[in-house]
């Protein structure tokens, strides 16, 4: 799903919100606070204030079989037989690491402002959905 920012969302699911209690700017309250545990209801609706995509590192995996790949690709058909299919054995082997980095390549989270007030920052985007 490719969300924007302005763009009316709502929860997909009903959230649990647990953690540390961290006071904003000059409030008296301490930090680490016990403040309970936060629902928000599915259905919830809000507004994207920000999108961020962050894109995944490379593994030495990843890296490797693109190299090989793109030998392979450029020059496989010149090749020796035997050595064109320890090419294609060397790529086999590492394709399952790139289809996993192809999968997970990269994350968005977004910036939420509910209507309520609540604002839920670095979510995963598929939190929410297009209202």
């Amino acid at each position: 799903m490719t969300l924007e920012e302005g763009q009316r969302v709502k929860l997909a699911a009903d959230l649990r919100l647990t953690g540390s209690v961290v006071p904003a700017e000059d409030s008296p309250m301490p930090a680490d606070a016990d403040a309970g545990i936060l629902y928000l209801a599915s259905g919830t609706e809000g507004t994207v204030e920000r999108v961020h995509e962050q894109h995944r590192q490379q593994s030495e995996e990843v890296r490797e079989y693109e190299r090989l790949r793109s030998l392979l690709d450029a020059f496989g058909h010149q090749m020796p037989t035997e050595s064109r299919k320890q090419l294609e054995e060397k790529v086999g082997a590492l394709e399952p690491a790139w289809t996993a980095y192809q999968e997970h390549r990269f994350s968005v989270t977004v910036r939420v402002r509910f209507d309520n007030g609540f604002i839920l920052d670095g979510a995963h985007e598929d939190v929410v959905t297009p209202a």
